[in-house]
């Protein structure tokens, strides 16, 4: 058996001739090459969105819930802590920052809400990070610690509360992480005497 090229306008492929003279064709080395790289390359992109998106809205650190008018029917709540809100699209986030969240009750979810809210209040005080909201909806604006509660935003009702398991390698997490560590340090650091 012998192996001829024929050509074709835009490639080469090699083919089998046998006794017969009809035989296989296969793509040339260099076709195949392209192909393998075009596979490869359609497969990292594929893997890369899927490892740089992330949906969740607001990743938080709870140190205080306040519910307004009360706990039992609150129509408001304010989130005391640090928080890191998502921006833009894949996994960006702002640099988490210690303050509140003023939120609402979501007229079109207030049962939703309100469960999350107990929820938070449940986590505040004991380190755990949490995550809510949908990076690609509202997520509430970041007042300061000493800000006026007013103008409150609506509670965004996405995927629900989450606890979060920290990741060393994840840029909000690991902020949020610092802001817990170096609260909880300044805590137990013994005062310092007045001169």
């Amino acid at each position: 058996m012998k192996t001829l090229l024929a050509s074709s306008p835009n490639n080469f492929t090699r083919r089998s001739i046998g006794s017969t003279g009809i035989g296989a064709r296969l793509p040339a080395r260099g076709n195949i090459f392209k192909l393998v790289t075009l596979l490869v390359a359609l497969l990292s992109v594929g893997a890369a969105r899927a490892l740089a998106s992330d949906p969740v809205g607001v990743y938080a650190l709870v140190d205080k819930v306040v519910f307004e008018p009360n706990e039992t029917n609150p129509e408001r709540v304010q989130i005391r802590g640090a928080f890191a809100i998502a921006e833009g699209y894949g996994y960006t986030y702002k640099r988490a920052e210690r303050g509140f969240l003023y939120y609402k009750v979501n007229p079109d979810k207030p049962t939703a809400c309100r469960n999350e809210w107990a929820d938070l209040k449940a986590v505040a005080g004991t380190g755990q990070i949490v995550a809510f909201g949908s990076r690609y909806g509202e997520k509430g604006t970041l007042r300061k610690k000493d800000a006026k509660p007013e103008n409150p935003d609506v509670y965004p009702v996405a995927m629900g509360l989450t606890k979060v398991k920290e990741e060393k390698d994840y840029e909000p997490l690991t902020q949020l992480a610092k802001l817990r560590d170096s609260k909880a340090k300044n805590k137990s650091a013994p005062a310092q005497p007045k001169n």
